[in-house]
């Protein structure tokens, strides 16, 4: 008896989340969900490669299998290079780098100058020539005053007077030199995906390719939910002649198939990632606006409407404060399956060349630079992995979307 006194006491949105909590499937796909969210929002900051975009190449690199090491040597840049903190890298999608890296073999000091043998992956029938090339000890550790001809000079007693960028001029000793290069500047990467066959390291390609799929389905849907939800909510209160001109409009929409309007959007517009969600939120409203008519159609004849209408309310609040949140529910059950088709869009636009650009790391955009390699059992990592992510990331969207449907659903509610 108490139980169904709570039950009765819950709101829609209470009894809707309980039931949300029992969905297996859907709970497992809010998890898989949660945790692409949380790589998005943390982004460069966890990201192996924290550079912009993650491209940062090293082409001598290039196709490394997963799990491999590599030495690299950290030059640093003659540029003063601004660092970006914690929320700058969430803004900016990344840093740049204040050193370089190169891939090594080996290495030698040779007095003031490091000498390392060039990294290099030899292929089946390869004959391997070594190559080498030697570095200034000033030129690894410290920016440059590049306006100098003469950067630093030898004294003494092995000490060395270096001008830096910033004007100052520092001595330092020979050995003091090596030795901090060889704990700070001498370094084993890892790479836990391997490499694409630019040298970037692959993980953080993927992970980067998170944020896009994830943006473009925040915004497109967004996009999606304002023009529908008004649209919608219009042609099903006012019905006549409002709702056949956006019927029209929905039937004409409706009838273009959506890839190719698409296509046609981005081909007057332009290329680029803010057109990619533009597109695709402007094509997604359709679906949305015919469920939120049909709701409210059902529900302008209910008895709080007319109450509503007695008591003088205008249509603007009787729309706003009391129809649209009585269909709130199958309106996310719907986003969230739009969440899922803007995926697959984005991925298939970027696969066609036409979606997000280089150098931005799109899963679509990454098949396509890697489906050469499918055939190659050695190298067929680059082309799976972006497009096992898409596959997750969808039927994740659609086992929440399944769920939602049923936990709205109000049949059934007493059995809880």
């Amino acid at each position: 008896m108490t139980k169904k006194k709570e039950n009765k006491n819950r709101s829609l949105w209470g009894d809707a989340w309980v039931k949300l909590k029992k969905n297996k499937p859907a709970m497992l796909g809010l998890i898989v969900i949660s945790f692409a969210v949380l790589i998005s929002i943390l982004g460069a900051n966890i990201r192996p490669d924290a550079t912009p975009d993650a491209n940062d190449q090293h082409p001598p690199i290039a196709k490394l299998t997963p799990g491999s090491e590599v030495d690299m040597l950290q030059i640093r840049k003659n540029e003063e290079v601004e660092k970006a903190g914690f929320f700058g890298k969430l803004l900016m999608g990344g840093s740049e780098n204040d050193y370089k890296s190169y891939p090594f073999l080996s290495y030698q000091f040779d007095g003031i100058n490091l000498i390392i043998e060039d990294y290099y992956v030899a292929g089946p029938m390869s004959k391997y020539e070594a190559s080498y090339r030697s570095y200034a000890l000033p030129e690894i550790l410290y920016p440059l005053d590049i306006e100098k001809d003469e950067k630093f000079k030898v004294l003494d007693n092995n000490q060395v007077e270096i001008y830096l960028l910033s004007k100052e001029t520092i001595t330092k000793s020979i050995d003091e030199m090596q030795k901090e290069i060889e704990e700070k500047n001498i370094t084993k990467q890892k790479f836990y995906l391997g490499t694409d066959r630019h040298g970037r390291d692959f993980l953080s390609r993927i992970m980067s390719g998170t944020i896009i799929s994830l943006s473009v389905g925040l915004i497109s849907v967004f996009i999606a939910i304002v023009i529908g939800l008004i649209m919608g909510a219009l042609a099903g209160y006012y019905r006549g002649w409002v709702d056949e001109v956006i019927m029209f409009v929905i039937n004409v929409i409706w009838s273009i198939p959506a890839l190719l309007l698409i296509i046609s959007i981005m081909m007057i517009v332009g290329k680029g990632f803010t057109t990619v969600f533009m597109a695709v939120g402007l094509i997604m409203w359709v679906d949305l606006a015919r469920l939120v008519r049909g709701q409210v159609l059902s529900l302008r004849e209910k008895e709080f409407i007319e109450a509503g209408r007695a008591l003088g309310f205008n249509d603007v609040r009787i729309i706003g404060r009391h129809v649209l949140p009585n269909i709130i529910g199958p309106v996310i059950v719907q986003s969230a399956n739009n969440f899922a088709t803007a995926i697959l869009l984005e991925a298939g636009l970027s696969y066609l060349g036409i979606g997000t650009q280089i150098p931005m790391a799109s899963w679509g955009s990454i098949i396509t630079g890697h489906q050469g390699f499918i055939n190659q059992p050695e190298y067929s990592f680059l082309a799976l992995v972006p497009g096992i992510c898409i596959v997750i990331l969808v039927f994740s969207f659609m086992l929440l979307g399944n769920g939602l449907r049923d936990a709205f659903d109000t049949k059934g509610i007493d059995s809880l």
